[in-house]
């Protein structure tokens, strides 16, 4: 019970913060200014990130609900580290980018994300191949993320930088 309430809170915090700084119909000032970036062709639909984040994040939650389940040791501790970082790491993206419209950092973010979420699978695969197995598409979906973001900062500099 305490492993699947860890996940519970873990899993809740994240959503608020990430629902604080979405370009929904709730936040209409965010919304016009993503609309208005210059975004590549290859950028999904706005229902396609609205789809896919659940999903990964599910695919995390139950990778540590696993990970909580085994007995405390370095290597299950280290792994749990990593995926409540993970887990933070997505909010803070999301204050970067969509909050604080802070594109290069939200871009090294993403880069930065990658690596520990790398980190994390590499990991937990020493305690629980399947925990480990949840995170790949996350990391993969990072780095589709951190080429996405890298471009939209690029190609949305001031005029004259």
């Amino acid at each position: 019970m305490a492993a699947l309430a860890t996940v519970g809170v873990v899993l809740g915090a994240s959503a608020l913060v990430g629902r604080r700084n979405a370009p929904d119909p709730s936040h209409p000032g965010i919304r016009r200014w993503y609309r208005r970036l210059d975004k590549p062709g290859y950028t999904p639909p706005d229902a396609a990130f609205g789809a896919v984040w659940p999903v990964l994040e599910t695919g995390l939650a139950i990778g540590g609900y696993r990970l909580l389940r085994h007995p405390a040791g370095r290597a299950r501790n280290a792994a749990i580290g990593l995926w409540l970082a993970n887990t933070a790491m997505v909010g803070g993206w999301t204050q970067l980018f969509f909050r604080q419209k802070r594109l290069g950092a939200s871009a090294a973010a993403s880069g930065a994300m990658v690596a520990t979420g790398a980190t994390y699978v590499m990991a937990a695969a020493k305690v629980d191949r399947p925990a480990a197995a949840m995170g790949v598409p996350f990391v993969a979906w990072l780095g589709f993320a951190t080429l996405l973001a890298e471009r939209i900062w690029r190609d949305n500099q001031p005029k004259g930088s």
